[in-house]
């Protein structure tokens, strides 16, 4: 379980991230259009998982904005955000931000994705929502960068990313 911070208050969540070398975790998570969307859909490509509590704060709709921002930058790469958001409050964000270079997935489901990944929160005023993190996939779906953040009001350390990918 990792610990990480919500202002002052210690939070705890369900488990640690995959480890570096490892491959991710199968998931099911649903797409704007409520359908499933699956890691293997993007087998062949290198992902970037922007994992958040909630698009409708400052810090989480800064990294979709950063993030949409590098994607263009980026070959053969896709960024999911990923969230317990609906996908209607997802979708209404990168449309009224104009974001199209970001996927957007939500946990809100099956809630599966949050255990599986162990970014689920287990306490706090969060709980029940996904913390900040991010993992960096190569083509094969193997972790080559984790970020757990470790206060939940602190931005992911793009560059760390990022950098994974040149």
């Amino acid at each position: 379980m990792a610990k990480i911070k919500l202002g002052d208050e210690l939070v705890t969540t369900y488990g640690n991230l995959p480890a570096l070398d490892e491959k991710a975790p199968h998931f099911e998570l649903i797409k704007a259009d409520l359908s499933i969307g699956t890691l293997e859909d993007f087998k062949g490509k290198r992902v970037i998982m922007n994992i958040f509590p909630s698009v409708d704060t400052g810090v989480c709709a800064t990294s979709v904005r950063n993030f949409n921002k590098k994607a263009a930058e980026l070959k053969n790469t896709v960024v999911l955000c990923i969230s317990r958001d609906l996908p209607f409050a997802q979708q209404r964000f990168v449309s009224d931000e104009g974001l199209d270079k970001v996927v957007n997935l939500s946990d809100f489901r099956d809630r599966n994705f949050g255990k599986d990944y162990g970014v689920e929160m287990m306490d706090g005023a969060f709980e029940g929502l996904l913390s900040r993190a991010v993992l960096v996939l190569d083509e094969n779906g193997h972790v080559i960068h984790s970020q757990q953040v470790p206060k939940i009001e602190d931005e992911p350390d793009y560059l760390a990313a990022l950098k994974t990918l040149l």
